[in-house]
């Protein structure tokens, strides 16, 4: 029997693990487990190889895990749970000859070249071009920016801070909306906007600037009150969604992403239906001189419910990711 190797994909709330057969990408067993369940990674990896029936002798000796923190050293702390680890020390405890630890963003971007023509909703058309960057970013607990590009054997990542440049507005709305978080945060980033908590507390600026006393506490809310006809609700998910295309426009352009832009994440899936209604690909598009460089470009709506584990399958192998 061939041996599988490990692939995860690790957030602030849960672990999400699978195997894979060398030199292939499709993920299988896939597990998602609690992190706060377990004292930390090593643990985690053990709990899940025990269940799905891989130990001793059977246990996978390669490994790639994807973790939404900072990656750098030896040492890797994750930013919103309590697990922090030596790189060297985990690979020991786990008996691994090969251990890749990669952002998980980094790994979104490496899923996407793997996922199926059939998890890809259209947001605008256009003409993919080859050898060409593609930009893949995201809203979720975060804002997620990141790019490939196809290198002479692998796709090369392309990993970004991108959700934290500035906010730019570009109506008087969004003026407005500016000086409301400029009052609570400082300077604003456009990730302060453009996530889930985001989401949320653009709804509260509405509300205030509407001296409307807010009926939302979860961004969850949010969403059901705009699809239930809250005209505040309703107006903060259209902005959210037009702020995007902006912020999604600007870093194409930055990037030079001709290969194509992916919108990937927990939130978007879920907004399929508003992205029309919404001024998402006239904001995408609206860039003066550049305006048909943009609008060029296709758009999609990446659906696929694994695409980390799919990017930690391929960085596993790509000799562009260490």
């Amino acid at each position: 029997m061939t041996r599988q190797a490990l692939v995860g994909d690790i957030g602030g709330t849960n672990a999400r693990f699978a195997l894979v057969t060398p030199g292939e990408f499709v993920p299988h067993d896939i597990m998602t487990l609690s992190c706060a369940d377990y004292p930390g990674m090593v643990e985690a990896v053990r709990d899940y190889l025990s269940q799905v029936g891989r130990v001793a002798d059977d246990a996978p000796r390669e490994a790639c895990l994807a973790f939404a923190c900072p990656i750098g050293d030896d040492q890797v702390t994750m930013t919103n749970n309590h697990w922090s680890f030596s790189r060297r020390e985990a690979q020991a405890a786990l008996g691994l000859e090969r251990f890749k630890a990669i952002n998980d963003f980094t790994a979104q971007a490496l899923g996407v070249p793997h996922v199926g023509p059939d998890e890809l909703v259209e947001v605008q058309p256009g003409r993919s071009r080859e050898h060409a960057a593609c930009l893949v970013i995201g809203p979720g607990t975060g804002l997620g920016v990141a790019g490939i590009f196809p290198g002479r054997r692998a796709w090369i990542p392309l990993p970004t801070e991108g959700g934290h440049v500035t906010f730019a507005p570009t109506d008087e709305r969004e003026q407005n909306l500016l000086r409301h978080f400029r009052n609570r945060y400082g300077r604003v980033s456009v990730e302060r906007i453009l996530c889930g908590q985001g989401l949320l507390d653009l709804y509260l600026a509405h509300c205030s600037l509407k001296g409307t006393n807010p009926s939302c506490q979860r961004p969850a809310e949010v969403t059901a009150a705009a699809a239930g006809g809250d005209a505040i609700a309703r107006d903060t998910l259209l902005r959210f969604l037009k702020i995007l295309g902006d912020v999604c426009g600007d870093a194409a352009l930055t990037m030079g992403a001709r290969g194509g832009v992916y919108l990937c994440g927990g939130i978007l899936p879920r907004l399929l239906d508003w992205l029309p209604q919404s001024g998402f690909r006239e904001a995408f598009a609206d860039k003066g001189r550049m305006s048909a460089y943009t609008r060029s470009i296709p758009v999609q709506v990446v659906t696929a419910p694994w695409p980390g584990l799919l990017g930690a399958a391929e960085a596993l192998r790509n000799e562009e990711v260490e």
